[in-house]
């Protein structure tokens, strides 16, 4: 028996498959989250893993859960996360997520979720913000951090990632280092992420999953912020989907 975790993002895919056979691998969302899914469907069976009735339980979370069409549950996000960043940890904790889009801080209390906040209004502290700053200097994202590393934090003030962009485009323009801007751009978002956890009261273990659970200096600019502590996550990036997997294997005297 094989059980798929999918977790479609809005601008990754993410697949942890458990059970006869173990694979994780990651996709593009891209711009329709139904192809997305047929495609890893198709992947899937490419690596001899059988979707069909009995030979597997598939959950799907995230932005496009509702486009897995051969998905026996649909679970939310909060949860195949809260799941997931557990078994990461090994123990009670709070996750912090930060999405393409959107970003999460969930409290394990006891295995299960106890409390949970999501900012998905605002781009501000997300990963896209990231991407459309190193489009905006002209470099990759990889690069943004290299830069932001030997640079000094050159504040951006604004909290709309459309006038943040405006700020930069001046400072650019004053002819500012861009290894600086590069550092303000990371000091923001590790800032908007701070906001969203500030008043809670933190666990002794605070980890980072998302598409930055592996970035060193973006785990030091998180920790300074909040002055605690957070440890990186090396599968960080798998929590939703290693959670709905886990799901699917939990849950499978219940039917689905």
């Amino acid at each position: 028996m094989y059980y798929v975790g999918i977790d479609i993002g809005s601008t990754a895919s993410k697949v942890v498959v458990l059970g006869e056979k173990e694979e994780a691998f990651v996709l593009p969302t891209g711009w329709n989250s139904k192809e997305t899914a047929g495609l890893i469907k198709k992947r899937l069976q490419g690596a001899a893993i059988s979707l069909a009735e009995g030979k597997a339980k598939v959950v799907a979370t995230g932005y496009g859960r509702v486009a897995v069409d051969y998905a026996d549950a649909i679970i939310t996000e909060i949860t195949c996360h809260g799941r997931g960043g557990f078994e990461l940890a090994g123990a009670d904790c709070a996750i912090i997520d930060v999405g393409g889009q959107d970003t999460k801080f969930i409290v394990i209390e006891n295995g299960v979720v106890g409390d949970f906040v999501m900012n998905d209004k605002c781009s501000a502290g997300t990963g896209k913000f990231l991407e459309v700053m190193a489009n905006r200097l002209g470099i990759t994202f990889e690069e943004l951090f290299a830069l932001a590393e030997g640079g000094e934090v050159l504040p951006i003030s604004s909290l709309c990632t459309v006038f943040a962009e405006s700020e930069i485009i001046n400072h650019i323009g004053n002819g500012k280092k861009r290894e600086d801007i590069a550092a303000g751009i990371v000091d923001s978002v590790a800032g908007k992420v701070s906001q969203l956890v500030r008043s809670a009261q933190l666990p002794e273990k605070v980890i980072l999953t998302g598409g930055l659970s592996d970035n060193e200096y973006f785990v030091q600019c998180l920790g300074a912020k909040l002055e605690h502590k957070v440890q990186g996550t090396e599968k960080g990036r798998y929590a939703g989907a290693l959670g709905a997997a886990l799901l699917a294997k939990e849950k499978k005297r219940l039917g689905i």
